[in-house]
């Protein structure tokens, strides 16, 4: 198995452009997102979301619909597509953000960077958050949009027999859980793609030690995130929350992980590929060097944010035999 991150942090493994961006963020002085009530961090959020993203690709199509969810409830779903007329694979993305905060809105960017650069349709997905909506809501919701796409998706002119699901952080996990649940159903998809997925249970890693402070995404934060979406011992052992407890991932999807080195989910993303290596399954593990948590949501700053994006759209690419 690979070996976990566990060198001490140093200013020295961050890129300068990484070291520029956490220095802008002290000088702002913001308040940190777990010091205010959720509405106001999922506020907050959303309007930084943008700030060092790249340009707004334009896009020949962009549209608003709803997925129902197995409650009845009408799920807000975004669809992306770089062209019209023929029938596109299709990827459904779930936008990190802890189970807690984090949209449609924050991630639109990233979503019309994937759907330029592999050419494929992209829906992103609103599922419902924590704490209204605890542990396994965010889980069941992904998991209803998914199917839903995959019996419906043609009528959006998705080509069904060519689906992925993706997406960063907390939206990794929900992204690796699909991947599963696929599987168990007989429901094939061609990538599972993951941007530092959370995976474990506890966050009892050497790297959650090494990177607990001062950086983007710190111990406190990923306490306050879980706290809301995860009450219960048992549901933090549950594989829907930590995948890495799922007792057999043979024959889930081919994966393709991008990972942040300065990051306190890395050694849990390396922990997975390990793991689904184990069990045969193709994987392509990408580790970003001198990048924190967050980084692909910076492409305005960070090269490796647009590394990370061509990455993941070369991967979508192989993946839907488009190359």
């Amino acid at each position: 198995m690979s070996p976990p991150v566990t060198a001490p942090v140093s200013s020295h493994r961050l890129t300068p452009q990484m070291r520029a961006v956490l220095q802008g963020m002290e000088r702002a002085a913001r308040a940190p997102l777990h010091t205010l009530p959720v509405a106001q961090a999922r506020a907050a959020y959303e309007a930084g979301a943008g700030v060092l993203e790249l340009p707004k690709a334009a896009l020949p199509r962009v549209e608003d619909l709803h997925i129902p969810a197995r409650d009845g409830h009408a799920l807000p779903a975004r669809l992306y597509a770089p062209t019209e007329g023929a029938p596109l694979p299709l990827l459904l993305y779930l936008h990190g953000g802890g189970f807690t905060i984090g949209s449609i809105a924050t991630h639109d960017v990233l979503c019309r960077e994937l759907a330029r650069l592999a050419g494929c349709m992209v829906v992103s997905l609103d599922y419902r958050l924590a704490p209204e909506h605890r542990f396994p809501t965010a889980s069941n919701d992904a998991w209803d949009a998914l199917q839903w796409l995959a019996h419906h998706g043609a009528r959006l002119g998705a080509d069904t027999a060519r689906l992925a699901v993706g997406g960063d952080s907390a939206g990794g996990t929900l992204s690796a859980v699909n991947a599963i649940l696929a599987r168990d159903a007989g429901l094939p998809l061609a990538l599972q793609l993951l941007f530092y997925p959370g995976t474990t249970a506890y966050q009892d890693t050497p790297s959650h030690s090494v990177f607990a402070r001062g950086l983007v995404l710190d111990a406190t934060a990923i306490d306050w995130f879980f706290g809301h979406y995860v009450a219960l011992r048992e549901e933090r052992a549950d594989w829907r929350f930590a995948p890495l407890n799922a007792s057999d991932v043979e024959g889930v999807a081919p994966a393709w992980l991008g990972l942040a080195e300065c990051d306190p989910l890395v050694d849990e993303g390396i922990l997975y590929a390990d793991k689904l290596r184990a069990a045969g399954v193709p994987v392509d593990l990408e580790i970003y060097r001198g990048v924190t948590h967050e980084f692909i949501k910076m492409g305005r700053a960070i090269p490796e944010a647009r590394q990370a994006h061509h990455d993941a759209a070369q991967a979508l690419r192989r993946a839907f035999q488009m190359d």
